[in-house]
């Protein structure tokens, strides 16, 4: 397989977000504005390299009837490694995502991704399609908290426009979320399918 074309997939043709639909928790929940979206997405980037590495080397190892939850250890401790990292030197960012982090664990895309990918592919592989799904899902939360802090606060990871008082708060609450995410797919959708 194409080393790039496994990244590009994970950009466009899979993206986690916008067309397979997956991690709709924390895309939700966490996407209130640019920093934290991508916050979200570099840490569960992180999680999702890391595990489909450990899980490519150690695969033959594992007996079928505890493959699942010994991917969930392999993921549960690199959450770990990642919270306790995020604590440490962005407390602030750890502090606006909260439960999220410790949610990766159960995230669908990670899962997906070390069965459907890192389970029958080697290690280099793996990795590059840790790149390529992380990124997806890094640049769509990135896109989605940005649009929403822009329409609902009038800013841009931070940076005010001077216009907040003018911008309708519904953006950066629950149903801001969905309206964000629904035209966000449509578009991106469209576009890829050019």
């Amino acid at each position: 397989m194409n080393k790039l074309k496994i990244i590009t997939d994970g950009i466009l043709k899979n993206n986690p977000t916008f067309v397979l639909v997956l991690g709709m928790c924390p895309t939700l929940g966490t996407t209130t504005s640019a920093m934290n979206g991508m916050g979200m997405g570099v840490a569960t980037m992180a999680v999702l390299i890391m595990s489909n590495l450990v899980i490519s080397l150690i695969k033959n190892f594992i007996p079928d009837k505890v493959r699942i939850p010994a991917f969930i250890v392999v993921i549960a401790s690199f959450v770990t490694i990642i919270e306790m990292l995020m604590q440490a030197y962005v407390p602030s960012l750890y502090a606006s995502l909260g439960v999220f982090i410790p949610l990766i664990v159960v995230n669908c895309i990670i899962l997906g991704r070390a069965e459907a990918f890192a389970s029958k592919n080697g290690a280099f592989d793996s990795v590059l399609d840790g790149i390529g799904i992380g990124l997806g899902f890094t640049i769509a939360l990135t896109i989605i908290g940005a649009v929403r802090e822009l329409l609902g606060s009038g800013a841009i990871f931070g940076y005010s426009f001077g216009v907040a008082d003018y911008m309708p708060l519904v953006f950066v609450l629950a149903p801001g979320a969905f309206l964000v995410l629904g035209y966000l797919m449509v578009l991106f959708n469209k576009i890829a399918k050019r």
